[in-house]
């Protein structure tokens, strides 16, 4: 683990600052189309051309023109205005911080979060997981992950069942959202042939989006979230990792604002999942060791009250948790010493 430079963490500040404002004025200005007059029978009538992420264009009807309509097309046109600029600044940033050394992610994952993104997946309180998510928390922390095993093109999504829909006129649907990016995302087949499909993979790549859901009770299958116009496989305690999600800037080929777990809830996660991989998984399992590892030495140093307070709740939410945690410790403590022995004082006392 590497410190940024002072510099780059304000850079990394500011991006994350602007994303959030760009998704807090997310109105027209953001609409992937443009009005268009057409006349009829010696009357002008407004439609708003839309352009779908494949390249297809659709065409809806607004409404007869007259100065009503006039002013919301001349909004409409600054919004547009307002929103090409701040991109550009936002574009500029992520320069910035990549060439500071600043985590980022490859051109198709970036794509494919971009996408999921302005379909208001994050919206609805998805949340990024898995070592994408590890990834873009070193930018949180201010650091640089050094060693460990960091690349990989699975994107983990965890999402809710019962999600709340910020912005009403944005319908999340996943399955449309990758398959209009043309990239040639496919179903993954479930396990089982008549149950849905949990997962996208692109035809002869390793690009795949996994989606994931808290398991509610006894449930272990496929769950159905209309909201997503998708599935997603129900795991035990995911619910865990999702709460007290913190927005942050994913950096690829411009900035996308995502979700991603509190870091410390991160880390007692991944103890927790690592407990859970069987033998023939050693390897998963000891990068989970790792990348908890290096989260909490860093929390250790900076923001210790953050480590007692995810382990508060995770003693509040579940023994079982709990039980996890303590059988990874001695997993933890040869590959991280230091934060091996941190966690084991907060678990004493």
């Amino acid at each position: 683990m590497q410190r940024q430079p002072l510099e780059i963490q304000t850079i990394y500040a500011e991006l994350l600052e602007r994303l959030a404002v760009l998704e807090a004025e997310r109105a027209i200005g953001h609409a992937q189309g443009t009005f268009t007059l057409k006349t009829v029978k010696g009357r002008e009538y407004y439609y708003f051309q839309v352009s779908d992420p494949g390249g297809t264009k659709r065409q809806i009807y607004i409404g007869k023109r007259d100065s009503a309509l006039d002013s919301a097309v001349s909004r409409f046109d600054r919004a547009r205005e307002d929103v090409a600029a701040e991109r550009t600044s936002i574009d500029r940033l992520v320069s910035l911080l990549r060439a500071g050394g600043a985590a980022t992610a490859d051109a198709p994952t970036a794509r494919v979060l971009r996408a999921l993104a302005d379909a208001g997946v994050f919206h609805q309180g998805a949340v990024l997981v898995g070592t994408h998510a590890f990834a873009v928390l070193g930018n949180v922390l201010g650091v640089r992950w050094v060693g460990g095993s960091m690349r990989t093109q699975d994107v983990d999504l965890a999402a809710g069942s019962h999600m709340s829909v910020a912005v009403p006129t944005s319908a999340s649907d996943v399955p449309k959202a990758l398959a209009g990016l043309e990239m040639g995302f496919v179903p993954v087949p479930a396990f089982s042939r008549s149950g849905p499909s949990t997962s996208f993979k692109v035809r002869g790549s390793s690009l795949r989006v996994d989606l994931l859901t808290p398991a509610r009770g006894a449930e272990t299958g496929p769950v159905a979230l209309p909201s997503l116009g998708a599935s997603a496989q129900a795991l035990r305690f995911l619910d865990y990792v999702m709460q007290d999600r913190i927005a942050a800037a994913l950096i690829g080929e411009g900035g996308v604002q995502v979700n991603v777990p509190d870091p410390a809830r991160f880390a007692l996660h991944k103890l927790v999942v690592a407990a859970e991989r069987p033998a023939a998984m050693q390897t998963k399992r000891e990068k989970d060791l790792w990348q908890a590892g290096q989260v909490l030495e860093v929390l250790f140093e900076d923001r210790a009250g953050d480590v007692d307070a995810a382990w508060a709740a995770l003693v509040a939410q579940d023994q079982g948790l709990v039980r996890r945690v303590g059988d990874s410790l001695s997993g933890l403590e040869r590959v991280a010493p230091e934060a091996g022995a941190g966690l084991r004082k907060v678990m004493a006392r």
